[in-house]
């Protein structure tokens, strides 16, 4: 397997979303984690319980940053107060890396609070980029982009998603933060093949992966968080692991969440991933699998 170094990235085994319900259980029972990933901006306070339990995580655990509101797609300005908190906090933490998403979601000054898909256009290209390397620059420390899940799409766009992050984290020279649920939402939603992103996607910047559960309804796949990793989205997993080597992996769970065992023991899942034989395996099965679906839809 290839060795995934790129700028700094380091891989780091496999973690979990540091939330709320879990906070008492880790601190009793001290279990044993790879890493937490943060959601920044519950954390980019002056003071108070967040930071007292963020303090206490960071004397035992590695903390990894990871945002909702950095929105490198939008065209207004970066807003300057919003990056000296967060540089504040990555100094706090020591995060290697700092993770948000690519897309928008901030017009004038005033905020969605969603993720947004971006038109892929070689204009939003050049726009985007650059606002991910003044960011990058700004806070001295890699950055690595996204892919969100979708449920809309933009006549005007020049090229495919896989293309246009392609295109954008060349042009930032940043990493990427690959999702493989939001690949197989979007592709269901879409109707692509997500090995085909997969098989696109610049090993060398793969920075870490996320994987998460989804929901599928009648007309759509909706990135739901709030049960088990899907068998699709494991074997794209596996399909991913297979190119880009192994990677910092992080299960996210946000609704409905269950108790800090089952969401560690779900996530501790991607280790019979990271083998070739599995990889191979679960690669087979997931082609079979997309067939199935496409001969059924």
């Amino acid at each position: 397997m290839p060795a995934n170094r790129f700028n700094g990235f380091t891989n780091y085994g496999v973690g979990i979303g540091l939330r709320v319900p879990h906070y008492n259980h880790i601190f009793e029972q001290k279990p044993v984690v790879d890493w937490f990933e943060i959601i920044s901006e519950n954390y980019m306070v002056d003071g108070g319980r967040p930071l007292q339990v963020l303090d206490e995580i960071l004397e035992r655990y590695r903390v990894v940053q990871h945002g909702v509101s950095m929105y490198f797609g939008s065209a207004q300005p970066l807003n300057r107060d919003h990056l000296k908190r967060l540089k504040e906090l990555t100094r706090r933490t020591k995060t290697p890396w700092l993770s948000d998403h690519l897309c928008w979601g901030s017009v004038d000054g005033r905020y969605t609070h969603d993720l947004l898909p971006i038109p892929y256009t070689f204009e939003a290209v050049k726009t985007t980029a650059e606002r991910i390397r003044q960011v990058q620059d700004f806070l001295e420390i890699p950055v690595a982009v996204e892919n969100v899940s979708s449920y809309a799409e933009f006549h005007q766009s020049q090229m495919t998603e896989w293309e246009f992050l392609n295109e954008v984290v060349e042009a930032a020279d940043c990493g990427i933060l690959l999702d493989v649920n939001n690949i197989y939402v979007s592709s269901q939603n879409h109707g692509f093949n997500p090995a085909n992103y997969i098989d696109s996607i610049p090993a060398e910047r793969v920075a870490q992966i996320h994987i998460a559960g989804h929901s599928k309804f009648e007309k759509y796949t909706l990135d739901t968080h709030d049960h088990p990793v899907l068998d699709p989205v494991w074997a794209l997993y596996a399909r991913a692991i297979g190119r880009i080597g192994e990677t910092a992996t992080l299960l996210e769970w946000d609704d409905n969440i269950p108790s800090f065992d089952e969401v560690h023991a779900e996530a501790l899942k991607a280790t019979r991933y990271l083998n070739p034989s599995a990889t191979l395996e679960n690669s087979m099965h997931f082609e079979q699998s997309l067939r199935h679906e496409v001969m059924h839809s």
